[in-house]
């Protein structure tokens, strides 16, 4: 299975918006998911399959964002020329949302490798109760990364959605721990008010304290910000260089502070999050405004 290796913002855009899919260089996302679940009626499913297939074959192979399709869930009418079409054409892998059970990996696998696709990157939804509850089984499988959909986990399990994200901070940390046991990148909730970029930042400071890579971003303006967060400061960086310096010297004190080898292990995540990967967008700048993206995972 193909991995994910820096993914601080992903941007998720309708497969029916022809023109987005073209702006994806210039939007500079980690990860781009042209989205054919929240994204489109059921009425504009083929012609959204065409389109995407379209926009992405047409974008320049090497170019920095990673580009996967969000199929529609496993079971849907749906869902097997949805995987088709994405091993078909330039996407490096698929997005299945709602994962709730082993049956429905292998049976996304099995489509895959009907497609000989099993190479191809692999991103879990994990937003419903049972998927999340399942969290760490899911994720053990041998996924590529995994995201918590926070709007349609409580939709599901009938709580309420709140600004401050309390009533989901098990679901969310849930989530994150079992990504962190497979070994693979945990990708963070929407927030859905695209014109308050402080609740943005917020929720995207919150994340990255519990764990979180990156940040689910469902507009342009969003990946700086994503970035901003997910980045590690100039500041972050001269520390866990000095730790892992005093760490090889045997030292025992930084700044004051004692130092062991959980904080080595932490200044190496500190640099290896800085590190420049494929895939990556610019660290800082603010995207150009576009239309809204899909609904919210």
């Amino acid at each position: 299975m193909a991995e994910l290796t820096r993914v601080r913002s992903m941007l998720f855009m309708p497969a029916s918006r022809a023109g987005m899919i073209a702006k994806i260089p210039r939007l500079a996302p980690d990860v781009a998911v042209v989205d054919l679940e929240d994204a489109v009626p059921a009425d504009a499913q083929d012609a959204a399959r065409d389109i995407a297939a379209a926009g992405v074959g047409a974008l320049d192979p090497d170019g920095a964002a990673i580009v996967l399709i969000r199929v529609n869930p496993v079971g849907t009418p749906w869902f097997a020329d949805d995987v088709a079409m994405a091993a078909d054409c330039a996407a490096a892998g698929l997005v299945v949302p709602k994962l709730e059970s082993q049956h429905q990996l292998d049976q996304v696998r099995q489509v895959m490798a009907e497609h000989s696709r099993l190479d191809g990157l692999l991103v879990a939804g994990l937003e419903t109760a049972l998927g999340v509850a399942d969290a760490r089984i899911l994720l053990a499988r041998g996924v590529s990364g995994a995201y918590f959909g926070a709007e349609d986990f409580i939709a599901d399990i009938g709580g309420r959605r709140t600004g401050g994200s309390q009533e989901v901070l098990y679901a969310r940390s849930q989530v994150c721990l079992a990504a962190h046991l497979a070994g693979i990148p945990a990708i963070d909730q929407v927030v859905t008010d695209l014109s308050d970029d402080e609740r943005f930042l917020a929720d995207a400071h919150a994340g990255r304290n519990l764990g979180y890579q990156g940040k689910i971003c469902i507009h342009p303006r969003q990946v700086a910000l994503a970035h901003q967060v997910f980045t590690p400061t100039e500041a972050e960086l001269a520390h866990a260089r000095q730790v892992l310096a005093a760490g090889e010297a045997g030292v025992g004190v930084v700044d004051g502070q004692m130092i062991d080898d959980v904080h080595v292990r932490m200044a190496r995540a500190t640099l290896a999050r800085a590190a420049p990967a494929e895939g990556t967008g610019p660290a800082q700048g603010t995207a150009p405004a576009q239309g809204p993206g899909p609904d919210p995972p």
